[in-house]
């Protein structure tokens, strides 16, 4: 009887997972569906790197991010890209300093609980490849960001049948300019922040 449920439960897992001839995302630039997109916020991380005292490029989350994208292949200077990002969401391996950067001295979570990016211009530099140009609050400061933006993939996801785009893009901000200074410049002044976004087409 312990055999046979057993068996039973392997057989669910099986057909609940997704085979290994599931459709995967295609990395053809061509086959991107233009329309309106919405973050995936399981699948979007938000992701800054700094120098610690010289000796590690040291790297943090951020998650739960939420925004949009309109998408136009055939017209990439169309394109708009918003993300919001929860401050307090954020993710270190170290749990004091995780607990430490929602404070005061450093993101201030309370006063200012979202980070904001809103683009204002989109130039295509390649068939995967481009540049946006935009606007990034932190800190209850606004200051222009131009991302370097690179295609990942598109398709269904094959869990939850969702048509999905997927983009990496990367800027560097100092964090003195947004008034986040604390230890500059024994603590790294350039931030690297990396998005990693998966984008779900709306109906």
């Amino acid at each position: 009887m312990k055999l046979s449920l057993a068996a039973l439960a392997v057989s669910a897992l099986i057909v609940a997972a997704p085979s290994a001839h599931a459709q995967i995302a295609s990395k053809n630039p061509a086959t991107v569906k233009a329309g309106t997109y919405r973050i995936d916020p399981y699948h979007t991380q938000v992701v800054f790197t700094l120098s610690h005292f010289g000796f590690t490029e040291f790297t943090g989350m951020f998650g739960n991010a939420s925004g949009s994208l309109i998408l136009n292949p055939a017209k990439p200077a169309s394109d708009k890209l918003s993300v919001t990002i929860p401050v307090s969401s954020v993710l270190t391996t170290v749990p004091a300093l995780t607990t430490e950067l929602t404070n005061a001295q450093w993101f201030d979570a309370g006063k200012y609980p979202d980070a904001t990016f809103t683009s204002t211009r989109v130039i295509r530099t390649g068939k995967t490849t481009a540049t946006i140009d935009g606007s990034f609050t932190l800190h209850g400061v606004t200051r222009p960001i131009v991302l370097k933006a690179r295609f990942i993939g598109a398709g269904i996801n094959p869990i939850d049948k969702s048509y999905t785009v997927g983009f990496s893009a990367t800027g560097v901000i100092k964090r003195s300019e947004f008034g986040v200074k604390a230890y500059v410049p024994m603590v790294g002044d350039d931030v690297t922040l990396t998005l990693a976004g998966a984008f779900e087409r709306q109906k």
